[in-house]
C-alpha cells in the first residue's frame, strides 16, 4: 500500500505528464514551481468527503455531495498557473465548491474572495480552509454571475464552473492586465477552457485553451 507522500507525489507526476501532453493546446508544457508546490503543500485529502479518501489524490474529479465535484487537479494546476498569480494580488472565485481550488490559489497570492451560491458547501469550505491554514480567504453567499463588485477590481478572476457565456459583470470587475480563467458551454456539451485578458486600455482578448467538463454554473 503505498504512503500518503507516495501518492502526493503519483498525483504530482500525473499533473506533470497531464501538462507535458497538452503542452500544444495550452502552451505551458509544464507549471510554475510555486503553482506545482501549492499542488503538493495544500491537502486534498482535507477536501474529499470521508467515503472517498482512498481516492483523495488521484488525478480526476471526485463528487463531493450537492451534485457538485471537486476538480481533477491537473485542472486545478492549469487553471492557477494560467492566472499567473503574484504574492501581492487579490483575487475573485466563483464556485468555493469543496474549497480545494481555494486554498491552492490562496496558498499564491494575497488574499481571496470566493462567491458560493450553495449555502451548504461555503459552510462546510469555511470549516475546512482555516484548519489548514488558509486564512486569507473570505467566502461569501451568492450569485456568481453578479461577481463581487464592492472589492473589484480585481488582478484575476477564476470560475470554476461553466457558464454559457462570459459574464459581462465579472469582466467589468477585472483590472486592467488582469485575467479571467472561464469554462464556457452549455452543461452536458462542449465546453472550453477560456483566458480573458483586459490589457491596458480595458479591451478584451479572449483565448480558448483546451476542452474540458464542468457542473453549470447556477443563480440564485
Amino acid at each position: 500500500m503505498l504512503s500518503r507522500e507516495e501518492k502526493i507525489q503519483r498525483m504530482l507526476e500525473a499533473i506533470a505528464a497531464d501538462a507535458a501532453y497538452t503542452a500544444k493546446l495550452t502552451g505551458r508544457s509544464r507549471f510554475s514551481t510555486r503553482v506545482m508546490e501549492a499542488m503538493r503543500e495544500v491537502p486534498r485529502d482535507a477536501f474529499v468527503p470521508a467515503h472517498l479518501q482512498s481516492q483523495a489524490f488521484e488525478n480526476r474529479p471526485l463528487p463531493i455531495g450537492e451534485g457538485q465535484t471537486i476538480s481533477q487537479p491537473y485542472i486545478v494546476a492549469l487553471m492557477t498557473d494560467l492566472l499567473d498569480p503574484k504574492p501581492h494580488d487579490t483575487m475573485l472565485e466563483v464556485g468555493t465548491g469543496s474549497g480545494y481550488q481555494a486554498a491552492v490559489l490562496a496558498a499564491l497570492i494575497k488574499k481571496l474572495y470566493s462567491i458560493e451560491v450553495i449555502s451548504g458547501l461555503a459552510r462546510q469550505a469555511r470549516e475546512i480552509l482555516p484548519k489548514i491554514g488558509s486564512d486569507n480567504v473570505e467566502i461569501i453567499v451568492g450569485d456568481g454571475y453578479a461577481g463581487l463588485p464592492e472589492h473589484a477590481p480585481y488582478d484575476g478572476i477564476i470560475v470554476t464552473a461553466a457558464a454559457p457565456d462570459i459574464p459581462e459583470n465579472l469582466m467589468a470587475q477585472l483590472k486592467p492586465g488582469g485575467k479571467l480563467v472561464i469554462p464556457v458551454g452549455k452543461p452536458f456539451m462542449s465546453q472550453q477552457l477560456v483566458v480573458v485578458e483586459k490589457d491596458e486600455s480595458g479591451r478584451m482578448h479572449t483565448r480558448k485553451i483546451l476542452d474540458v467538463a464542468f457542473v453549470p454554473m447556477t443563480s440564485d
